[in-house]
């Protein structure tokens, strides 16, 4: 099966790892987390403020908040357009970040 990224002709740099809850994932240069994480098999990385509901993805273009996370411990960042730097410590993130 060819990747998208052979079809794309693309020629990331080196992979760099970042963390989610403490476990080390794969990245590439230019990837957001939304990207990282879904290439890592994780789909939700966030609970609804009300019933705890687990969010990911939706819009994926910086719309609708559904993707919201905490990087390097700063709450409410928009998986689908935050770039990823090697080391960042992305947490999942419950309700809307802070301590309610």
């Amino acid at each position: 099966m060819t990747s998208p990224r052979d079809l794309a002709g693309a020629r990331p740099g080196p992979a760099f790892t970042v963390t989610l809850d403490g476990r080390e994932i794969a990245a590439l240069p230019g990837q957001t987390v939304a990207a990282a994480l879904w290439a890592a098999g994780v789909t939700s990385w966030r609970t609804t403020r009300g019933e705890g509901r687990p969010r990911g993805v939706f819009c994926g273009i910086g719309i609708c908040f559904d993707c919201l996370v905490t990087v390097n411990d700063r709450p409410n960042r928009r998986a689908c357009l935050m770039p990823l730097h090697a080391g960042d410590a992305i947490r999942t993130q419950e309700g809307t970040g802070h301590d309610d």
